[in-house]
């Protein structure tokens, strides 16, 4: 737990955190691939294919986290973390509350555009 680490709008987790959000990235990776193939091995309509949206969301959600060292979650509750995993920090003044929300905000539209755009392709393509 360092505060000298946290950099409020900007950074409000360390390595093992991101460590984190890369794996739940790859986790929604194999679960839209896996959807998609599913979705395509079963002739399904192509209005299902709009339910690839959630995993890609988890997918995107986690990468940009990553990315971007900054945890939407933390952002939104005023907290950071650069020590052991779970042992959450207050942030202490309300300009960077202010801060960090407004990234979490930005984290979660661009995170949700990625998924959308995807989950348009995958429904337009001819599969």
């Amino acid at each position: 737990m360092s505060t000298a680490d946290y950099i409020p709008g900007a950074c409000n987790i360390g390595k093992g955190e991101i460590r984190q959000r890369q794996i739940v990235a790859l986790i929604g990776l194999a679960l839209s691939i896996s959807s998609l193939i599913t979705l395509v091995s079963t002739n399904a309509p192509r209005g299902a294919r709009i339910g690839i949206f959630l995993p890609l969301a988890v997918a995107s959600i986690g990468w940009v986290q990553s990315r971007k060292k900054f945890c939407l979650a933390y952002g939104f509750m005023g907290t950071f973390n650069f020590g052991k995993l779970g042992q959450l920090s207050k942030v202490a003044d309300s300009a960077s509350r202010a801060a960090d929300r407004k990234t979490a905000l930005s984290i979660l539209f661009q995170a949700g555009a990625y998924a959308a755009i995807v989950t348009v392709i995958i429904y337009l393509l001819p599969l």
